[in-house]
């Protein structure tokens, strides 16, 4: 096989690969609104059906490694092109990661629906949601535009969502001291709020993978981070 023959197959490689990655990061983003949608709305069908989509999205990672690990065996890449292809299983890993707190967020709204409602909650849980929603779409189409500006960008929001975080673990610690009836069904809002702070920072690690696809280096500022309370205490119950 010539070597354009060869050129064009992995080109076409990339391109699967690069379209599997698209629709995995649709499906999270998705995920991620209909979860949050779900708890603020108290609607338990629509977070039976975010469980239920997670299959897919745990597929389409499996998908990617198994053509990406092919295409490294087959293709031997050079090191730009090697570099693309360590990237996208690092980016579906994070994409599924972030799948995976959508569902568990959806998990504690069957039990939240069931418990008197804490005032506002949901609704702040939501506008943190749909930051990191927003983040995600900013960080994909950083990874297919190349834009290592956008993908700092998204990496210095993650700290907006720290102090979403922030405010609400003191909002939560609020509420259960002012009545103890509300310790359980905050405990399970904090848990959600958590796992969305932790969603934050796999968009971050998107950003960064990125930074390193274009640059080929990873991004020499630390991490700005605004989430102080893990040094402090949690009342975060067991998934």
């Amino acid at each position: 096989m010539s070597n354009q023959h060869i050129a064009s197959a992995f080109d076409r490689d990339l391109e699967t690969i690069q379209a599997r990655i698209m629709k995995m990061g649709g499906l999270v983003e998705r995920a991620i609104s209909d979860a949050a949608r779900s708890l603020e709305t108290r609607d338990e069908e629509l977070a039976e059906e975010v469980r239920g989509r997670d299959k897919a999205i745990d597929i389409l990672e499996e998908e990617i490694n198994e053509e990406a690990a092919r295409v490294i065996a087959l293709r031997a890449p050079t090191a730009g092109d090697l570099r693309l292809v360590l990237s996208v299983m690092k980016i579906s890993a994070n994409l599924e990661r972030i799948g995976d707190y959508a569902k568990n967020m959806a998990k504690r709204t069957s039990i939240l629906a069931q418990m008197s409602p804490v005032s506002g909650s949901p609704a702040a849980l939501r506008r943190m949601a749909r930051e990191v929603e927003a983040m995600l779409k900013d960080a994909l189409d950083a990874y297919i535009q190349r834009d290592i500006n956008l993908a700092h960008e998204v990496m210095q929001r993650d700290q907006d969502v720290d102090q979403m975080y922030n405010a609400i673990f003191r909002e939560f610690l609020t509420f259960m001291m002012e009545d103890p009836r509300n310790i359980t069904a905050c405990m399970h809002l904090h848990f959600i709020a958590k796992n969305t702070e932790r969603m934050g920072d796999h968009v971050t690690s998107i950003a960064e993978q990125v930074i390193y696809l274009v640059s080929g280096a990873m991004p020499d500022d630390p991490r700005p981070k605004g989430d102080q309370t893990s040094t402090n205490a949690s009342i975060s119950p067991t998934s």
